[in-house]
Parts: structure tokens; C-alpha cells; sequence
């Protein structure tokens, strides 16, 4: 059994900062392995890709609409995902989520993902 528990989102304003977390839990199995993920979603969209970290925190892949503003890591041994989000626009605003992979790689797609969170709302006021 998997959760995954993401916190710290809000409603900032258009240029602001903001760090999102997600502290994965599971019983009777390891998650060392897995490559993790954020995904967004805006009411009457589709679930997007934002980014993406692989097993051991050095391989990383973005969204183009975030590269270089959002930044993905990871602690391992405290079983927690980031995503640091700088210079938000509007266009941030969406339900974010965490999501793990059974697979070791910093995979992009939903359908690499076996395991979600419930979400954070991140609203940004322009």
C-alpha cells in the first residue's frame, strides 16, 4: 500500500514564491526506487506534466512552460518530494499532484505512474 500526501499550496500573487511537498508513505515495500512526479490540472483540463525526478535525484525533466522557474528534488530518506515554483503566473493555477512510478526513471507521462496523491491547490492572482 502507497499514499502520497502533498502540502503548501495556496494563493499567491503573480511573481511570488511558492514550495509544494509530498511525503509518500507505503507499508511492506520500499519506495527507494521510484522515479517521481508533479502533475497539474485546471478545472476543464487535462492532468499535465510539470516534472519529473528519477530514483536517486540526478536526472530531472520539466514541462517547457516551467523550465527554469520550477525545480524538482527530492530527500530519499526522508521519503519527500519538492517542487519550488518561482516567478508563478496565472497560468500556475491548478491542482497539483504528486504521483510515483514503480519505475526508476524520471518518467513524463501519467500512464508511468502508479501511485497519486490527492492534490494541493495552487492559485495565483494576477
Amino acid at each position: 500500500q502507497v499514499q502520497l500526501v502533498e502540502s503548501g499550496g495556496g494563493l499567491v500573487q503573480a511573481g511570488d514564491s511558492l514550495r509544494l511537498s509530498c511525503v509518500y508513505v507505503t507499508s511492506g515495500r520500499t519506495l527507494r526506487l521510484y522515479g517521481m512526479g508533479w502533475f497539474r490540472q485546471a478545472p476543464g483540463k487535462e492532468r499535465s506534466f510539470v516534472a519529473a525526478i528519477n530514483w536517486n535525484g540526478t536526472t530531472t525533466n520539466y514541462a517547457d512552460s516551467v523550465k527554469g522557474r520550477f525545480t524538482i528534488s527530492r530527500d530519499i530518506n526522508k521519503n519527500s518530494l519538492y517542487l519550488q515554483m518561482n516567478s508563478m503566473t496565472a497560468a500556475a493555477s491548478a491542482a497539483y499532484y504528486c504521483a510515483g512510478s514503480s519505475g526508476a526513471s524520471a518518467d513524463t507521462r501519467t500512464a508511468d505512474f502508479d501511485a497519486w496523491g490527492q492534490g494541493t491547490q495552487v492559485t495565483v492572482s494576477s
